[in-house]
């Protein structure tokens, strides 16, 4: 036998030994696998979830007649059991109107009844105008398919102005595809700041 047969034949030996010499240094030095995975929700969290159905996260947008953009989001909504739509956690909504302009509002929590083209904030509502005026409130009523809302009860605004209070508030367009415009009713009070901007 010649050297070159001697040095195939010695390969043919040597070659699969180092190949299972890697393979068994790379499950030696491997790093264990945790077989006790712990699930990523803590124990109050299962036991709420247990309770009823829920969605985490969920979102619902839609375009009005005249081009406006409305989308409301929440951290956890639940169905409400025989009247229809869901209670909302951390309700949210933003609108973007054909003209130009948005429109925010965060609550605590609320109601969204697509069925009825009603979301209801309440608890800390606050909506931010497109002009930047603030308006805080404990309830207020939006329509989902156009650019209406109204609160019911106090509000307490901040903006260009001044400091404003009133009664009631509502927001609406006066004519349909018009500025949508924010009226103040019941007790109307303007505390007006002459060191602020004039817009």
């Amino acid at each position: 036998m010649d050297r070159y047969s001697r040095t195939v034949a010695y390969l043919k030996v040597l070659l699969p030994l180092a190949a299972l010499a890697l393979l068994s240094t790379l499950f030696l030095i491997s790093r264990g696998v945790d077989t006790e995975a712990v699930i990523p929700f803590a124990q109050k969290e299962i036991e709420e979830r247990m309770r009823g159905q829920q969605v985490t996260r969920p979102f619902f947008s839609g375009t009005t007649a005249q081009g406006d953009e409305i989308m409301v989001m929440a951290s956890v909504a639940q169905p409400n059991s025989g009247s229809g739509g869901a209670t909302a956690t951390n309700l949210q909504a933003e609108i973007r109107m054909a003209e130009g302009g948005r429109m925010t509002l965060v609550s605590d929590s609320g109601a969204v009844h697509p069925d009825q083209g009603l979301a209801r904030f309440s608890g800390n509502v606050k909506l931010t105008s497109a002009d930047g005026m603030t308006v805080e409130t404990e309830l207020l009523e939006t329509a989902l398919d156009g650019v209406r809302a109204e609160s019911p009860g106090p509000v307490h605004a901040t903006g260009a102005l001044g400091v404003l209070t009133a009664g009631q508030m509502l927001v609406t367009a006066k004519t349909e595809g018009g500025p949508v415009q924010m009226v103040f009713k019941n007790r109307v009070k303007l505390v007006y700041d002459p060191n602020t901007k004039e817009r």
